[in-house]
């Protein structure tokens, strides 16, 4: 898939952290969406990069919702990224690939008992609709054919592998609760095996 576009952005974030990202664009992507790679620190001197493929979520990167640990997650990797070396693929996947308006009636089935997953079922959704083929032809055309790969979710470093990328490492995020996402932390640890270590923050 070739490069589209190549634009230098300066970043600063909520709690005053700043740095600067080349934003990359491209063209023919499997699921035709405008999906995005930041490039971050020294990319060339990294050797293996370090990769974080962050999902769109509006409510928590954009509004600062405290429902899920997404926009927490999203300051993390931009700064451990660009400290080693390497690339933040912001995916348009919102809601775990069901949509904005789909997480938000799901948000509604939460508040009457449902957790996350039961709540996409409810809505005949799939608990993870996700597909990272486009991450994968991103990677391929930035010339990462091997990764270490920042994340807690196992489907991630699964995918990547079947897809022909090497995932040299998974290196876990942190773990970022507040009194409204722990319930759904919970969820994510026990219907998709996420690396949560909750006990260390109890």
């Amino acid at each position: 898939m070739p490069v589209r576009t190549r634009v230098t952005v300066p970043l600063e974030f909520a709690d005053g952290y700043r740095t600067t990202a080349e934003v990359i664009t491209f063209t023919g992507l499997a699921d035709g969406k405008e999906h995005l790679a930041l490039a971050l620190g020294d990319v060339s001197g990294a050797g293996v990069p370090l990769v974080r493929m962050h999902s769109e979520c509006m409510t928590g990167d954009v509004f600062g919702s405290q429902r899920c640990d997404c926009g927490p997650q999203l300051r993390e990797a931009v700064e451990r990224i660009a400290t080693t070396g390497g690339y933040l693929l912001y995916l348009r996947q919102e809601g775990r690939g069901i949509g904005l308006y789909a997480k938000l009636d799901a948000y509604a089935l939460q508040d009457l008992g449902m957790d996350t997953y039961e709540a996409n079922r409810a809505l005949g959704h799939a608990d993870d609709e996700r597909d990272y083929t486009a991450a994968a032809q991103m990677l391929s055309t930035l010339g990462a054919t091997a990764v270490d790969l920042l994340t807690n979710n196992p489907d991630k470093s699964r995918q990547l592998r079947d897809l022909g990328v090497e995932v040299r490492e998974v290196r876990p995020t942190g773990v970022h609760t507040s009194a409204a996402n722990v319930r759904y932390l919970q969820a994510k640890i026990a219907h998709t095996q996420h690396t949560i270590d909750l006990a260390s923050v109890s």
